[in-house]
């Protein structure tokens, strides 16, 4: 983010122009190929069972692996490095496993949308099993998925990391004398009292973003935490009753909560025969893993400071589904991580633009259909690939996406100095439609 001293003393920044789409449901629908909208059962089973055989073959190779750290195997000069090479084999079992599971997870979602077969009861079938795996009440998140999925990007009516406004951080009231709404133009004296009411060092906001990615999941789940605010307080996932769900899903949350309570009895009995050690060892570590890619993955996909949300008066459906971004996860560990980040969570980073264009194309198609909505997106002058999805970008985008306006119909992210890097361009305001795009690689 480039910032000016101006002669008044004010600080200004360049913003990012950012082109607010004026596309239609069926533009957008019309340029993906058709072979794009088949859903075929064996198809997305082949993928949970491939799945499977990659969790095996890991645990297989450490399991071959964790044979040889022994001392008549190997000579290492402390007999305390033995268990410190261990503890380092079962870390990065846990990584890759976690990874390969995360992917599962996302089969689990596509069965949600009803994307990975045509047949609903097997849709539903599959999904309750591979959610209720992973600790998760399947049919309680699908439908507030599905509501998110309806209102990204609306400041009222999306389900999940939904901005926090001026006012709910208790911040002074905006003084127009002294900054502008769109966040161009601050004194030096607004910019400090920003700073010293929601400013973060980099400590803290590295253990915070941390905190996050591992408590994130279970917290929204049980406590609607970076849920909708409109929601009373402690509303949860498990309670039938919650108002997210209405009257005739009861029966859903109750299936929904009998398949997580099966999950922990699994587990538990898995304990008390196994132990603590062996369980965590073999899956609540990579089950950490994929609660922690899980809030990675969709806090970057709908949460960067160049992105805009709305409110009502100028929220349409097509807007929201381009509130988000396509994003490489692990490309900033280089092209090859960037291909295994890509393969074991099936896209789901990658292709998540056209996820919210079409949530029913399953995820061996959305590639061929991401290209097609990319080149028609870069006619209108949008693009809307983001950095590669990592720690480092968590960690910029945590800092600079601290509140937006509690005015405007399109607001744009500010930091803790209360500048926003981006503003609203129009195409019918004098923005050539192939002269704007947004450049998320840009660093704010």
């Amino acid at each position: 983010m480039k910032t000016t001293v101006a002669a008044n003393g004010r600080i200004e920044v360049e913003q990012t122009p950012f082109m607010i789409p004026d596309l239609s449901v069926k533009e957008l629908l019309s340029v993906i190929p058709a072979h794009c909208y088949k859903r075929s059962a064996i198809y997305s089973g082949a993928y949970v069972v491939w799945d499977f055989i990659l969790i095996a073959v890991i645990y297989k190779a450490a399991n071959f692996a964790d044979g040889f750290i022994t001392p008549e195997q190997i000579s290492l000069p402390s007999p305390y490095l033995y268990s410190a090479v261990r503890f380092a084999l079962w870390s990065l079992y846990a990584f890759g496993a976690g990874l390969v599971m995360t992917g599962l997870w996302v089969i689990a979602h596509e069965c949600g949308h009803q994307a990975f077969s045509e047949s609903k009861f097997i849709n539903n079938a599959v999904g309750w099993i591979l959610h209720s795996g992973l600790g998760v009440p399947y049919h309680s998140w699908r439908i507030t998925h599905a509501k998110h999925h309806a209102s990204t990007g609306h400041l009222t009516q999306d389900q999940v990391f939904v901005p926090k406004t001026r006012s709910d951080l208790g911040l002074p009231a905006l003084d127009a004398n002294k900054e502008n709404l769109e966040g161009s133009s601050v004194t030096q004296e607004v910019m400090k009292e920003l700073w010293e009411a929601i400013g973060d060092t980099p400590i803290v906001a590295a253990s915070t973003s941390a905190a996050y990615l591992l408590l994130g999941w279970p917290l929204y789940l049980f406590t609607n935490a970076s849920g909708q605010k409109r929601y009373p307080e402690g509303t949860s996932h498990f309670k039938p009753s919650a108002v997210m769900f209405a009257p005739h899903h009861y029966g859903q949350i109750i299936l929904s909560d009998v398949g997580v309570i099966i999950w922990a009895a699994c587990v538990g009995t898995a304990i008390y025969k196994f132990g603590f050690a062996d369980v965590f060892r073999l899956y609540l570590a990579p089950y950490i893993w994929v609660n922690h890619w899980l809030i990675l993955i969709t806090f970057l996909q709908h949460t960067d400071p160049l992105l805009p949300h709305y409110r009502a008066g100028a929220f349409t459906f097509p807007r929201g589904a381009l509130t988000t971004l396509d994003r490489r996860l692990l490309g900033d560990l280089g092209s090859f991580m960037g291909w295994v980040g890509a393969c074991a969570t099936h896209g789901i980073s990658e292709t998540h633009v056209l996820h919210h264009v079409n949530s029913k194309i399953p995820h061996y198609y959305a590639w061929d259909a991401t290209y097609a909505l990319r080149t028609r997106l870069g006619q209108a002058g949008i693009k809307l690939q983001g950095n590669p999805g990592g720690w480092s970008e968590m960690y910029r985008v945590f800092r600079q996406c601290k509140f937006v306006e509690d005015e405007g119909d399109i607001v744009f992210y500010k930091n803790a100095h209360g500048l926003a890097a981006t503003r609203p361009v129009f195409s019918d305001n004098g923005a050539s439609d192939s002269g704007v795009e947004v450049d998320t690689k840009k660093k704010a």
